[in-house]
């Protein structure tokens, strides 16, 4: 796995949960304070690497903490032993 896969397994964790709240990309931006350009550079794979005040924002809209958010089998089970990172 890479930092690309990495970043994948964040995205995925994003849609899912605004799938399951039924709301849109644009939505979340709205209630999560962060610019729809950020969120839709994550989505496109533009941006791959958000910044955890980001992800806090995001997890807070999803009325989640950010430990919330972040804990789900993907992520914990993701290792970067793998990765070629500089």
């Amino acid at each position: 796995m890479n930092l690309t896969n990495y970043s994948k397994i964040i995205l995925n964790r994003i849609l899912f949960l605004c799938e399951k709240r039924g709301i849109t990309i644009n939505k979340l931006a709205e209630m999560s304070g962060v610019r729809q350009s950020t969120i839709h550079n994550m989505v496109s794979g533009t941006s791959m690497n958000p910044k955890i005040r980001t992800l806090h924002k995001i997890a807070i809209a999803f009325s989640m903490t950010l430990a919330e958010f972040l804990d789900y089998p993907e992520l914990n089970d993701y290792s970067f032993d793998d990765e070629n990172e500089d």
